[in-house]
């Protein structure tokens, strides 16, 4: 049985428990948060997007208690002073957004965990190399690089580069391409505000559930770690929109060899019963953004949105569940690790 502990327990980190709780090789031992418990039991059992917790769940002074099993609470903000030595933790999942910089994250090790397992893109200082033992990992895409001796920082990456990763891998497996530019359309998150407010990127200053919001996506550089052959040929942005969850993708690829729709859907409906499957799920429907709410999928595959112009030029869309959907990944990534 792996055991896990959780440091920050905003969306992700509520979601992976939930996504991991009746895993029977996973052991949930710790949540780290500031948060008190009776407000932390709260937000596990109800969610506004993705509805009751399937589980019954109570609050001690120092614990949650989900079914019949205790969770221990801590609230330390210093993660190199955390007892996961004493916990035997074999995972920390990461997931406060505030160390993402994994010579920070390594905290954890020195605390006494084995791995830990950043929910979000590594950033390393600029004037730093990213450390020897830290990597990014993408399901159904660069997994096999992984080195248990070597590696014990891992990054799940994003949301977003989880399903744009798996996508123009078998794209450039199959056609290859030659440019690419793509677009997230996603929902709007905690970074932003419910009203006009100051944020150092002044569009996501402005009310999130009134405004069409352009702003940068990372994806790009973190698929270019996942498929280094990319580098120099795909750039994305992003636009947040007042959805609370559910996300799409919009690829526009200048491929190397010439393709039909008909032909490029075929490929894709092959890669997800195959070295896709579990990871890419192709859809046949007239899917709308709260249709994949709660999918477990990196990426839902539109065959409905397939284009092609002048034989090279291809329109693919991909929608993901930005929450759930990775939360699975990292669900899966863990164990992997582990």
């Amino acid at each position: 049985m792996i055991n896990v502990a959780i440091n920050g327990f905003g969306r992700i980190g509520r979601m992976v428990l939930r996504a991991g709780w009746n895993d029977k090789s996973l052991n949930f031992v710790a949540v780290n948060d500031v948060t008190n418990t009776k407000t932390l039991a709260h937000l596990l059992k109800y969610d506004s997007v993705h509805g009751l917790f399937n589980e019954e769940v109570s609050y001690t002074a120092d614990s949650l208690v989900i079914g019949k099993r205790k969770v221990k609470v801590l609230a330390q903000t210093d993660p190199a002073i955390l007892p996961w030595k004493e916990l035997k933790v074999d995972v920390v999942i990461e997931s406060t957004g505030r160390f993402t910089d994994p010579f920070k994250a390594a905290a954890h090790l020195t605390a006494g965990a084995r791995k830990v397992l950043l929910s979000a893109p590594c950033k390393c200082e600029e004037d730093k190399a990213c450390p020897i033992n830290t990597t990014t990992l993408v399901l159904g895409v660069n997994e096999k690089k992984y080195n248990k001796k070597i590696h014990h920082i891992i990054s799940n990456a994003s949301c977003t580069t989880n399903c744009v990763a798996p996508v123009l891998k078998v794209v450039d497996d199959s056609v290859g391409i030659r440019k690419c530019s793509f677009s997230t359309i996603h929902a709007y998150t905690a970074d932003q505000h419910l009203v006009d407010g100051p944020h150092k990127d002044l569009r996501r200053s402005r009310a999130a559930a009134q405004n069409i919001v352009p702003t940068s996506s990372g994806a790009d550089l973190a698929t270019i770690e996942a498929i280094p052959q990319l580098a120099g040929k795909i750039r994305g942005s992003a636009f947040r929109v007042p959805v609370a969850d559910g996300s799409v993708t919009v690829f526009t690829i200048e491929t190397k060899k010439d393709v039909t729709p008909e032909e490029v859907n075929a490929i894709f409906k092959k890669a997800t019963v195959k070295e896709m499957k579990n990871i890419i799920q192709y859809s046949e429907e007239e899917l709308v953004s709260s249709d994949i709410i709660h999918n477990q999928y990196s990426a839902i595959f539109d065959s409905l949105l397939t284009k092609v112009v002048d034989k090279r030029l291809l329109e693919i869309v991909a929608w993901y569940d930005n929450e759930w959907g990775y939360s699975c990944r990292v669900v899966d990534m863990l164990k992997f690790i582990a």
